[in-house]
């Protein structure tokens, strides 16, 4: 049995669990989130030593020091499904490097073309296995469900992940509208037998917060329980087994960056993300805590600046602040999830603190920490924002500069990393999406259209697929993923659109789970 056991950021439950129960509960019990008791430390000789094993061979190494309580065999397996040809490069997530010592870590070779492959190609076979060990021990007798609330690429990144796996079915919520048209079709024309998807009427928090609701319902889980023999479980970033492999990328670059010469072994680098949950930007705040030489986390927000305003001011102030639609909208979000566990993390782990500050957040739309966390955090992180339009210029100079096309979400981290950064220390900006999954305003970025004016005719009558193409003609860069290039081929299976309240998303659930024991 693992030494190592997972904790409750709120302090509810009655007793640290094990990694497999963590990953298969999700969520803890009182709606916090699970952080392992101990976090593992690397010495810089095991981190650079890396660099000479396969991806998958790296994550395994990094799985083991968290002394999760499967065995050696069981995590190889794991990794190795994990990351191998689904992935279009061989490095899994190579590192391209840019002018003015600004290196893009390129997450987004997955099957989905986004970067929660890296951690949604894992997490389900983590849960499966973790879920067959729980049988066999007799502490569980359900099936799962998964419940999923998508800003727009977890969506299908679950979905694509959990597709067919045995005793786990998935429902996929997101924001109806607010994702782009190459989202939704990758989500509507899902394949597989045991999943569905639901617009929600309202953004990226409704679908987040009625989720939230939903597990927290005794009833309903009671119901799910002995009217169908299923649990309800998460694969957003608030599942501490989505989190970790995150963390594996991070140590894993630095690796790269000294075996490539990009960095001398022992220096400092500084990290960018484009974060609105903050999972992406807290697994670089785990690569470091174990040792990685991370100087500083780089907080890269758009418009919906909630994160870059708490982090530079210490209030979480979503009382007045206007929800914004932007060309990066997996960022579109208020209520950052992951932000919790770092708040824990800040505080020395005080769980009393943390349900003050969750209960004034949900009661009060807002919380102001303590003038020591605010120390500790601005010791940890520099933060800023990017507006839309200069988010669709930045897209336009990069590529004009260096030939390299990013997309909005990388756009707005790579902005911020070239303002936050200083001389002598190399910046790694998380690129988290392919280009091709945003092409109308990379299109709109390149031709000069402000955000808000329309496509000229010749391009807002093709399709996200032949807009892609025309991209791909009119700039040269090639290698649209097949995933993406498809879609307009495959038939859209799911168009129902629900309002995002705990009713509603309750009833939808019954609805999916009645079909599927037909």
């Amino acid at each position: 049995m693992s030494d190592n056991r997972y904790i409750d950021t709120r302090g509810a439950g009655e007793r640290p669990v094990s990694f497999t129960e963590a990953v298969v509960d999700g969520l803890a019990q009182g709606g916090g989130l699970y952080v392992p008791e101990k976090i593992p430390e690397l010495a810089l000789d095991e981190i650079c030593a890396l660099a000479e094993l396969p991806y998958a061979q790296r994550a395994a190494a990094i799985y083991r020091r968290f002394d999760v309580d499967l065995t050696d065999d069981q995590i190889a397996k794991i990794t190795e499904g994990a990351y191998g040809d689904q992935f279009d490069s061989a490095a899994i997530c190579p590192i391209t490097s840019l002018s003015g010592d600004i290196h893009m870590l390129e997450l987004w070779h997955g099957p989905t073309s986004a970067f929660k492959d890296m951690a949604l190609q894992c997490l389900p076979r983590f849960f499966s296995v973790s879920a067959a060990e729980l049988r066999d021990r007799g502490q569980l007798d359900d099936t799962h469900m998964i419940l999923v609330a998508t800003s727009g690429d977890t969506g299908k990144a679950a979905l694509e992940g959990f597709r067919d796996v045995e005793g786990i079915s998935i429902g996929v919520m997101y924001p109806d509208g607010g994702v782009s048209d190459i989202q939704f079709k990758q989500m509507a024309t899902q394949r597989g037998g045991n999943v569905t998807v639901w617009g929600v009427r309202g953004n990226f928090d409704d679908c987040q917060t009625g989720a939230k609701n939903v597990f927290n319902d005794d009833a309903f889980a009671a119901e799910l329980h002995d009217r169908y023999h299923v649990a309800l479980s998460s694969a957003n970033s608030i599942n501490w087994g989505r989190l970790m492999p995150q963390i594996v990328y991070y140590v894993s670059a630095y690796a790269e960056m000294v075996a490539n010469g990009k960095v001398e072994r022992g220096d400092v680098i500084d990290v960018c993300v484009p974060t609105g949950n903050f999972g992406n930007i807290l697994a670089a705040y785990y690569a470091r805590r174990m040792g990685t030489p991370i100087r500083r986390l780089l907080c890269a927000s758009n418009e919906n600046r909630v994160l870059t305003d708490f982090i530079n001011t210490g209030t979480y102030d979503i009382s007045e602040r206007q929800f914004v639609k932007t060309p990066s909208p997996s960022m579109d979000i208020l209520v950052s999830s992951n932000l919790e566990r770092q708040l824990f993390e800040l505080t020395d782990r005080n769980p009393q603190t943390i349900v003050q500050w969750m209960a004034d957040l949900r009661e009060k739309r807002g919380f102001k920490v303590d003038r020591d966390t605010f120390a500790k955090m601005r010791e940890l992180y520099a933060a800023d924002s990017v507006d839309n339009e200069t988010c669709l210029a930045t897209i336009k100079e990069v590529f004009d500069a260096e030939g390299y096309l990013m997309d909005p979400h990388t756009a707005v981290a790579y902005k911020v990393a070239e303002t936050l950064r200083e001389d002598g220390v190399p910046v790694v900006v998380a690129s988290t999406a392919h280009w091709a999954k945003f092409g109308n305003n990379v299109y709109k970025a390149l031709h000069g259209i402000a955000l808000a004016d329309p496509l000229p005719e010749e391009a807002a009558s093709l399709t996200g697929c032949a807009l892609n193409r025309l991209i791909a003609d009119e700039t040269g860069v090639e290698g649209i993923p097949a995933g993406l290039a498809e879609l307009d081929d495959l038939p859209i299976r799911f168009t129902e659109v629900i309002d995002g309240n705990k009713q509603a998303i309750s009833s939808a659930v019954r609805t999916f789970l009645e079909q599927q024991t037909k």
